[in-house]
Parts: C-alpha cells; structure tokens; sequence
C-alpha cells in the first residue's frame, strides 16, 4: 500500500532588510491575486491556482478537476463521462475559458440513465490523462465512479464532484509527461470533503509506482485524506491531511504521532503537501470555503523516507499498490488538485487558498422545495428504473423509464419537492401529475393519495434527506418510523428496516435498496 509525502526546502536567509520586504509584497501580490480570481458567477476566472503556481517559479506538472478551470486560460475538457444505456462516451468542458464545468451538458447526455466519471482530463496538455483502473479503462479489478452523485455549486454554477466510493479509483502514467521523478522538489493540493471519508487504505492524490507495487520507502508522495490511523497512537477520530510516502500515512516527520494534527471536517477541505525530496517537507490544511492555512507539521523527512525515489506516475482514490488484482478499499470526494515542479514557497501556498475561497464552493440539495425529480434506484439491477405510481393502483412500484416512454409514464415518475408536511426541515414528494396527491406509507407499504390533512398522513408522507446508505446518492429516512428508509424491494416501494421480521426488511441488499439518485425530471 502506498503512501506519498510532500517535501520542503530549507527557507533562504535574507540578510538584508530590503529583501525581507521585498518577499513580503510578493507574499501580498500572489494573496491579491488569489482572491481575484472570479470576479463573478458567469465569468471567467482572472487567474487560477496553476496560474499562481506558475508565477511563484512552481509550475504544475499535472491538473485535473471535475468543478473549473485551473489556469485562467483553459478551455478545454475536464473530463470524460459513459452512460450506461449504449455505452457512449462524452466529454464535459467548461463554460467559458478559465470557468466552471458544462454540468448542463452532462445532465443532457445522462437524461434517463446511469453515467460513470472514466477520464480526468490533464489541464497542462502534459498528457498525464486519469483513468479508471478496472476493465475498459488502465485494466484492474475496479470500477469508474457514478458521475452524478454529488453535485455543488462554484462560483454560483452548477457542477459535480467525482464521488469515490470502495471500489473506484484512477491512474495515470506518461514516461514524457513531467511529473517529477526521484528526489526533485515537488508540491501539491487537493480540494476534499471531511464528510466522505472511511479509515481504508488508501484515498490519495499525487505521485505514485509505474507498476502498481509496493516499491519501498519514498517511493510515493501523495496527500492522503482519511481517518486511517496507520501508525497508531491518533487523538481523535480524523479525517486528517496525511503523507502517504509508501509504507506509512504521516501526520509529521516521524511515525509518531503529531500532536499538532486537526481534523478537517468541513465539506470542502483544501489539503496540501509539499516534499523538497531530501530534507524536509511540508503539511497543511483548511476549509475550503473560507479562512486560511493552518501548517500541521514543516520540518525534516521521516527517517528511512530520505532521499525520495518518486516514480512519476498519478494516483486517485487509492494507494499505489492497487488495483491491478485488488480493488481500492478506500471513500473520499475530488473536487480538483494539481502536482507542481518543485518547492512552492508559503506565499504561494497562501495565493493559491486565497484563490479556492474566492472560487465559491458550495453545496447544493435536490430537494428544495418546489423543485421538481425523479428518484433513480441504484442498485445494480435496477439503474433504469425510477420510483413511480403504478397507473392501474395506487402503489407505488420501480419501473423502467426512457426518452420513449409515455408522457404519462414520465409524469408518473416525477416528483414535486414540498416542505414536509409533518417537519418543514425535512421534505414530502407530491406527485407531478396528480396534484394534491402524495407519496406516503401505509402498514409499510409506499402509496399515492390525496392529502386528507390529518397528522397521521402527514407524518406518513414525510422523509428526511440523509446521505445515501451504500455511499451513493440519498436515502429517504421515514419520520415516523426511523429506523425505516424508502426501499425498493421485489419491484415494490416499502418503508424498510435493515433486517427484520418483513420480508421487505431483508438486509440482503437494503443499503442499495435505499439509496436513490436525484435524477433530472422526466416531466
């Protein structure tokens, strides 16, 4: 398993005042122009973080990002989506140069189906390209990530994260494409989410084997985000900014633990490495939203870890020995991170956080009242069918939908969000295309009915939004009965426990069962 580090250089000793000043404006410059770069929601971006890099000396090695552009001239593609109803390929670009991601043209193409994340695309035209590491993509045992399950805002515009669950990850090697090798210098960041993590090894990004081997100490170094403890001894629960150097997750220079390590639990984490690949190196971390950086651990390598002997190829969501007959065993969110050539100094580092917050991450939710959805399953069985009523009945059933279908059938499966009618923070589901009716339970089973007003139908026709039990998308958790999430089960919608004395209860499959993909509207 591997794990990767980042170094730092020793800092230079000014002795003349004037030069100390002189670092300062530079500092102030690279921070100004940080926070410039967006000047608003529908424009492009003045500079981006590989823009600062670049102006620092660092230059970026690699770029990838699922969200916007990394250099304020970029206009090209971020990355590669496949839908599963013909397998046809599509790639997502940017709105404007230096923007935020086409999310419009991914919801068009997905419209009715399952898609999957195959490629993150290599801003620096390098060609250090990611893939998916299973079959169809770099070869391996894993799957690509499904494309739609977390979507936010930035900069007030739509896009979707790449939403890794166990079971996904990415790689990428190209023996010309630069990325620093040996004991070179080299930086990175990644923007993350302290609300996606698990203690499996190993969700990282940045330098990993050519050969998806364990290849020995200093062979990896990468940001690894998690709440993996692999040296023992951690206070508190993580997720933490570590090095993953290959054979060991590090909070500082040794395998102790450091007590100067915070847990970063924000939705959006900028996490942060840097490794001069002989001496020292660096850690650092912060919300991604707002604030500053806060440096975890600056000083020397780990012994044993020194010098460096970095590979050059480009590892995400997992560690580098996978997962060519493994398969990743690690959770985390990518949002966007880049790789640069050598030790950037802290006032770039700070240019490029101050450029992250002014980016404007955000989170957003399907189910705002009076938006309208259609509720996807995802287990495997089942990707084109949505949750519906049934026309003959009022039961409500998991059927396939299509851009053939009927009008009615495409009515019957979408959903006007409303305010809950038992809890106003949680949410009730009338039907589109019977107004006054509602999704609620009865004796455990889903039904469509017209509102009668008691307290009792109101509680039955009103679910909480929660994170989706198996990893994917949102499960909707019954008010009145929590311990029950609307479920799927022999093509019939139930309220389902995860086991119990109902057949529907099973606890084969219920964490799929459970969750549902928001899907754009069918009507």
């Amino acid at each position: 398993m591997n794990k990767g580090e980042f170094v730092v250089p020793e800092l230079f000793r000014f002795r003349r005042v004037s030069r100390g000043v002189v670092v300062c404006l530079a500092a102030l410059a690279l921070a100004f122009a940080g926070l410039v770069a967006f000047s608003g929601a529908s424009q492009a971006a003045a500079q981006g973080p590989c823009d600062i890099y670049a102006a620092g000396g660092t230059p970026c090695a690699v770029a990838h990002s699922t969200t916007r552009a990394l250099f304020a001239s970029y206009n090209g593609r971020l990355y590669q989506v496949q839908r599963a109803s013909d397998s046809t390929l599509r790639d997502i670009g940017v709105l404007t140069a230096g923007g935020v991601a086409d999310a419009a043209a991914q919801d068009s193409f997905c419209a009715g189906t399952a898609c999957t994340i195959t490629r993150l695309y290599d801003q620096t035209g390098a060609g250090n390209t990611l893939v998916y590491q299973g079959p169809g993509g770099t070869g391996g045992a894993d799957t690509a990530a499904t494309a739609n399950t977390e979507s936010v805002t930035v900069g007030g515009q739509k896009a979707y994260a790449l939403y890794i669950n166990p079971g996904n990850s990415y790689f990428a090697y190209n023996s010309a494409g630069g990325v620093p090798t040996g004991s070179s210098p080299e930086g990175e960041y990644m923007i993350t989410s302290g609300t996606h993590v698990n203690n499996g090894c190993c969700f990282d990004y940045g330098n990993t084997e050519i050969d998806h081997h364990a290849d020995g100490n200093g062979a990896m170094d990468a940001i690894n985000f998690g709440t993996e403890c692999w040296f023992g001894g951690c206070s508190g629960t993580g997720p933490w900014v570590q090095a993953d150097l290959e054979n060991g997750l590090f909070t500082g220079g040794s395998k102790a633990w450091n007590p100067n390590q915070v847990a970063q639990t924000s939705h959006f984490v900028t996490a942060m490495l840097k490794n001069n690949g002989t001496t020292q190196m660096a850690i650092k971390g912060a919300n991604a939203q707002s604030g500053s950086l806060t440096q975890f651990y600056g000083g020397a390598l780990p012994s044993g870890w020194n010098p460096m002997h970095k590979q050059g190829a480009v590892i995400l969501g997992s560690g580098g020995d996978c997962c060519q007959t493994n398969r990743n065993e690690s959770a985390g969110t990518f949002y966007e991170g880049a790789m640069v050539k050598g030790y950037p100094s802290d006032a770039t580092d700070a240019a490029v956080q101050a450029n992250i917050t002014a980016a404007g991450y955000s989170t957003t939710t399907p189910f705002t009242p009076g938006a309208k959805v259609s509720l996807q399953a995802t287990t495997s069985c089942c990707t084109g069918d949505y949750l519906q009523h049934d026309t003959s009945d009022d039961k409500v059933v998991i059927a396939p939908v299509t851009s053939t279908s009927s009008a009615t059938v495409k009515g019957d499966a979408t959903w006007i969000v409303r305010a809950g009618l038992a809890n106003s923070n949680c949410v009730s589901f009338e039907s589109a295309n019977t107004s006054g009716s509602y999704l609620r339970h009865y004796a455990f089973q889903l039904h469509l009915q017209p509102n009668n007003n008691t307290s009792q139908f109101a509680a039955d026709a009103t679910f909480c939004s929660k994170p989706g039990n198996s990893g994917t998308g949102y499960s909707l958790q019954s008010f009145n009965f929590p311990t029950k999430y609307i479920r799927h089960y022999a093509l019939t919608g139930y309220v389902a426990g995860n086991g119990g004395t109902n057949t529907w209860d099973s606890a084969s499959s219920w964490a799929q069962d459970t969750s549902w993909l928001a899907a754009s509207p069918w009507s």
